[in-house]
Order: structure tokens, then C-alpha cells, then sequence
């Protein structure tokens, strides 16, 4: 008779783990455990469930047991189950193998920087130089530099299960099995970790740093909305296209002697305009700023495409993005975002989106911009009075119809 897990084994290497790093203690202890013979490992599953295969235990020290237990939960509290499911959506990825590729990508973002400082290096852990890849880059970006083939024949035992890469396996209990926890719960311990990294700042790897800033700050679905832009702008003739001559035209045989230019697709050019008046917090210029790196990241991580416009009651400096931390936002003074739209719209290339970031309380332009608008608007209480100096009672007008509206949380 096999044995069975070894449960003594099994908790205490994640007491090891908590205690290298104690910011993921919460996380760690939050995973129900499940035993499995049928996991070539450990695995998790999207409803924080850890499945071990107690072969895989008993052959193990307790120090890889240990990162083990970091690797998995890391899977979970970086919704890689949630990204490789909107990736595959947004690629139209489909089948085993690139759930594997996902699998792959996400262990990549993790294994980068999580052993080390008590933690051992476990045998067969994927890291990027193995691949021949940069260190740092995000799962998305690791999956567009690879493909399946011989440097990864070795890997096809890989299976984090679907916490890893959304696919739902036959030996998981599944969302009516017990001890999951729902989707409040799991944001919860997200919150919870998000605390640990931010209030030791300089003891977490710079990734997890980054992780923890976007939890608390969690930006709106810009890529969604900018998506819906880029529709937008590419169905009016000549928007969202340039002539080239690096790909000749096709109709270039009908004409003897001459090379047409073919028309080409390009990224939107967006001008994000800033409400910098005395209105809107520091904390939410802070909030603000993290909304365009998420642009920048929309539009392919293309900075080049991204300007930003600080604005009260007059546009200031036009800053084109190379970092969004370095923005000086400059204001204080009254509000009338007006002349920030008529600056962008004034810009060379002329943007093909504009995204303002405000509290609302501006005038509008009279009349529709001649590109997409998309408004975010900052969160005031409901039912309270809005802020003005001169007259207590000013509440301001709702934005246009024309304008595409989120609210920034």
C-alpha cells in the first residue's frame, strides 16, 4: 500500500516558507490542502486549493518544500489564472499546448527573483535565463518570446494546475468542492499581502513591490476601453492608418513604372489630460499617474504614442512619457479643463484618443472633440456637496454624452 501524505512534512516546510517570507504568511496559510497522485508535484487551482502528490513530498527536503509552497501561492495572489484566461481570450490562444506556454510564462515571471534570502532553488524550476530570456518581464510579455519546441521538451511534466493557467483540470475539486474560497475572500488575502510587502518597504523583491502597489491600486480596464478606442478611431477613413513604402501595394502591378504606398495599422497616439486644480488630492494625482502607466501598457507599452497634459484652469506643459513618476504634476488653482482639450487636440500628431482623469467639476467643450474621449472621473460622496470656494452650493454638470465614462475607484 502507497503511503500516504505526509501532512507533518508538508506543513512544516510552509512554516519554513512563511518565516523566509513572512509578507506571504497569510497567503500561505489561506491554501486548503488536498492530497493527489495524479499532480506530477504541487498545484494550485483557481479557488486556492493545493494539491501535493505524496510521492513528490516524501522525496523532497523540506527547504524546496518550502519554496514550493511561495512558488504556488505566487501563481494565486498574481491572478495567473485571470491573465491567461483574458490572454487567451485577446490571442485567441486555444488548446493544451498553450495553456502549457502559459504555465511556462507564468513560472518565468515568478522564478526570476523568489529564491534566495532562505530560499532554496527547487531541482527543475524554470528560470528565464534557461530560455535564453530576459529576467523581469510580466507573463504576457514572456509569452509573446517563446514558442514550443526543443529548449522546452523538458518541461512538458510542468502542471501548476489552474491557478497557474485557468484551465480547469478533471482532478480538481472544482468551484463547488470544498474549502475554496470565493472571490472576495481571495482579494482579501491579496489586500492583506499587499499590507505585509508595502509596510516593510526594501525587504521584497522589487516584483513583488510592483505587485503590491497594483493591488492597492488597482488601475480601471483601460485596455478594454482603449480597445473599444482603437475600433473607434480605425472605422473613420484615413484614422488609425499611415501610408509606408516599406510594403509596397499590391495595386503597384497595375500601375507599370510606379510604387504605391499600402496603408498600415498603428497603435492609437493618446493625450491624457490631468486635472491638477486644488480639488482633486494628492492621492489622487498619485492614482492618476498609475492610470497611465496602465495606458502606456495598453497601447503595447509604446511611450512614444502617450503625452500628458497637467491642467487646471490653464494646459500646462506638454510632457511626452518616459517615465510617469517623473510627470511633475503642476496646478492648484481653478478648474476648466476646456483649454487642456483644445491643447491636445492641438498637438502634432494629432492624438486619436483622449483620456482626462478629473472629479467632474469643469466645463465641458461645447461640441464633440473630433477623436474618441474617454473621461475617468475620480470619486466624490454621493449626495455631498462639491468643492468651490466661491459658492458652497456649486454642484457640477455630468460629462458629456459623447465622452466614454469610468469611474476611477
Amino acid at each position: 500500500m502507497a503511503p500516504g501524505l505526509d501532512l507533518d512534512k508538508l506543513f512544516a516546510a510552509r512554516l519554513l516558507a512563511a518565516r523566509a517570507r513572512p509578507y506571504l504568511a497569510t497567503a500561505l496559510f489561506a491554501l486548503h490542502t488536498v492530497e493527489s497522485r495524479r499532480v506530477p508535484t504541487m498545484a494550485v487551482d483557481r479557488h486556492w486549493r493545493c494539491y501535493a502528490s505524496p510521492g513528490f513530498v516524501e522525496r523532497t527536503p523540506v527547504e524546496e518544500l518550502a519554496s514550493v509552497w511561495v512558488h504556488e501561492v505566487s501563481h494565486l495572489l498574481r491572478d495567473h489564472h485571470g491573465r491567461s484566461d483574458r490572454v487567451a481570450r485577446e490571442r485567441g490562444l486555444t488548446g493544451p499546448g498553450e495553456r502549457l506556454r502559459m504555465n511556462i510564462a507564468a513560472d518565468l515571471e515568478i522564478n526570476d527573483d523568489v529564491y534566495g534570502d532562505g530560499l532554496v532553488r527547487p531541482g527543475g524550476a524554470v528560470q528565464p535565463s534557461s530560455l535564453g530570456l530576459p529576467a523581469g518581464e510580466l507573463m504576457e510579455d514572456y509569452l509573446r518570446l517563446f514558442g514550443l519546441g526543443p529548449q522546452t521538451q523538458d518541461l512538458a511534466w510542468l502542471d501548476c494546475g489552474s491557478g497557474a493557467d485557468g484551465l480547469e483540470r478533471e482532478w480538481e475539486l472544482g468551484p463547488d468542492g470544498a474549502h475554496g474560497l470565493g472571490a472576495q475572500e481571495q482579494d482579501a488575502v491579496r489586500f492583506r499581502v499587499a499590507q505585509g510587502i508595502t509596510g516593510r518597504p526594501g525587504t521584497a523583491p522589487q516584483g513583488w513591490r510592483r505587485w503590491a502597489e497594483e493591488a492597492f491600486h488597482r488601475p480601471q480596464p483601460w485596455r478594454e476601453l482603449l480597445g473599444a478606442a482603437v475600433r473607434s478611431a480605425a472605422s473613420g477613413a484615413g484614422a488609425g492608418q499611415d501610408y509606408t513604402y516599406g510594403r509596397p501595394s499590391r495595386r503597384s502591378a497595375g500601375v507599370p513604372g510606379a510604387v504605391l504606398p499600402s496603408l498600415r495599422r498603428r497603435p492609437p497616439r493618446v493625450a491624457v489630460v490631468i486635472d491638477t486644480s486644488g480639488s482633486v488630492s494628492d492621492a489622487e494625482l498619485g492614482s492618476a499617474l498609475l492610470e497611465v502607466a496602465a495606458i502606456s501598457r495598453a497601447v503595447g507599452g509604446r511611450r512614444d504614442l502617450v503625452t500628458v497634459l497637467p491642467c487646471d484652469a490653464a494646459a500646462r506643459v506638454v510632457h511626452p512619457l518616459c517615465r510617469a513618476e517623473g510627470i511633475p504634476l503642476l496646478g492648484g488653482g481653478g478648474t476648466d479643463l476646456r483649454t487642456g482639450f483644445a491643447r491636445a487636440l492641438r498637438l502634432q500628431p494629432r492624438p486619436d484618443v483622449v483620456v482626462v482623469l478629473t472629479d467632474g467639476q469643469t466645463p465641458w467643450p461645447d461640441h464633440r472633440p473630433a477623436c474618441r474621449t474617454v473621461v475617468g472621473l475620480f470619486p466624490r460622496p454621493r449626495g455631498g456637496r462639491s468643492w468651490r470656494e466661491d459658492d458652497p452650493d456649486y454642484a457640477p454638470n455630468s460629462p458629456p454624452a459623447w465622452a466614454r465614462v469610468v469611474d476611477i475607484g
